[in-house]
């Protein structure tokens, strides 16, 4: 075992977290890097994220959707785009930049995925 993950193991036990390998990372995960390289990770259980936060939404419709946002087809990307319109993502003030940066696409897409969902 890393010493950096046997560092965290208890402190990951008591938020009831999940050690990953650096190789099993997804978006919301927490690498924890040594002298420069990612040795391992931390996951967080989905049901601590607080509703309301957008970050959290991301991560979570990412582990649903079991792939990092940017690396989803673009049929998967309108999916997500209206999985979070559903959960309310975009009240948030410049929300529509965050998700487009999470999705890899400018935020026109975004905006065109919007419009087809709304209208």
């Amino acid at each position: 075992m890393h010493p950096l993950v046997a560092a965290v193991r208890e402190l990951v036990d008591r938020l009831d977290g999940e050690i990953v390998g650096a190789e099993g990372l997804r978006t919301g995960d927490v690498p924890l890097v040594w002298e420069g390289e990612t040795v391992a990770g931390v996951r967080l259980p989905s049901a601590d994220v607080p509703v309301g936060d957008l970050d959290g939404l991301l991560a979570s419709l990412a582990d649903e959707l079991g792939a990092p946002l940017n690396r989803l087809d673009r049929g998967e990307k309108q999916r997500a785009v209206r999985l979070l319109e559903e959960r309310g993502a975009f009240s948030y003030r410049k929300s529509a930049e965050v998700v487009a940066e999470a999705l890899g696409v400018t935020r026109f897409t975004v905006y065109n995925y919007l419009n087809r969902i709304r209208g």
